[in-house]
């Protein structure tokens, strides 16, 4: 490959007739992030973690505690408003602190079991006597005595829990849109990289169609040597031809059309993730088509640069909304 330094890409990209420099930040959001939202109430305290990764689609999953499946739909739909593409997992954890847990003896249980024992044992030899703490081992016999509880409390507690969901939520939003304004500079560059590469292969095209003619003509008079009755008119149909098919102009065309199209979608800012995957397929297609047509190793040499440089920008683009 030709070396290409980056001073040149700079030069060459502000001879480019469109924008590259534009006069405000693009507003994309990356679909990576993560955020923390802790809070509390009487005596319970809860944590909310909000987790974000690429997607092709929206994809919400949440992680409750038992006996608290009623937050599932709601995060779900706080999210759904706040986010069009990536995985995104919601965690809640919840603590309950308080007096010290108190017991009881399930004395029906116990005497049932007392009873039971007895009717089995009595009359044979060879089994020791009951002993209670075998008795107690028995699961149901000793119980947790809960705490009723305070539905009022509980009422409160859940509404508290939602807007730390929504802080948490918020948080990482802002997560997002700070790493999307990352990418964003990174693409940047790397248009004004591919423009300026497609600023020199349409250099080294125009001068193409001469050196296809002098290349040709010395090999047509050795040709001509070789047979002086090969009629001029399909020597010059074979020279038009070969011309026509390493004539690149119409790709290069396309290819500052879609370095348009990208510019405009950094103005329009939000969900354009997968409008710019699109355009890196046309991006590839372009650079693909010229590499095939060039005739000149200079003009391939640029042709694979501008393939390097799409697969890069391509890379960066999965990562955004």
């Amino acid at each position: 490959m030709s070396t290409f330094s980056l001073a040149t890409v700079i030069d060459s990209a502000q001879q480019i007739t469109y924008p590259l420099a534009m006069s405000k930040t693009p507003k994309i959001f990356s679909m990576t992030g993560f955020s923390r939202s802790v809070g509390g109430y009487g005596k319970y305290n809860w944590n909310w973690e909000a987790k974000s990764v690429n997607g092709k689609g929206l994809d919400i999953r949440c992680r409750l505690p038992q006996g608290l499946d009623e937050f599932d739909l709601k995060a779900r739909k706080m999210a759904g408003n706040l986010f069009s593409r990536g995985n995104i997992g919601l965690h809640l954890s919840i603590k309950e602190h308080g007096s010290p847990s108190r017991y009881r003896v399930n004395r029906e249980l116990l005497d049932e079991l007392v009873k039971t024992a007895k009717e089995l044992f009595k009359d044979k030899d060879g089994f020791e006597a009951l002993r209670l703490d075998g008795l107690l081992a028995v699961r149901g016999v000793i119980e947790l005595v809960e705490e009723e509880a305070n539905e009022r409390e509980i009422q409160e507690r859940n509404e508290l829990i939602m807007v730390d969901l929504e802080k948490a939520l918020t948080e990482l939003s802002l997560a997002r849109q700070a790493e999307g304004a990352r990418i964003a500079r990174v693409l940047k560059t790397q248009l004004a990289e591919i423009g300026a590469l497609s600023q020199r292969a349409k250099s080294i095209a125009n001068s193409q169609p001469v050196a296809i003619r002098e290349r040709l003509s010395q090999q047509l008079e050795e040709l001509q040597d070789a047979n002086p009755t090969l009629p001029e008119e399909r020597i010059a149909q074979e020279v038009a031809l070969l011309i026509t098919k390493t004539d690149v102009r119409e790709e290069l065309d396309r290819l500052e059309a879609h370095l348009q199209a990208a510019h405009q979608l950094f103005d329009e800012g939000g969900v354009i993730g997968r409008k710019f995957d699109f355009l890196c397929q046309e991006f590839n297609r372009e650079a693909n088509t010229i590499c095939s047509k060039a005739h000149l190793l200079e003009l391939s040499n640029v042709g694979l640069e501008l393939k390097a440089v799409i697969e890069q920008f391509r890379e960066q683009v999965q990562n955004i909304e």
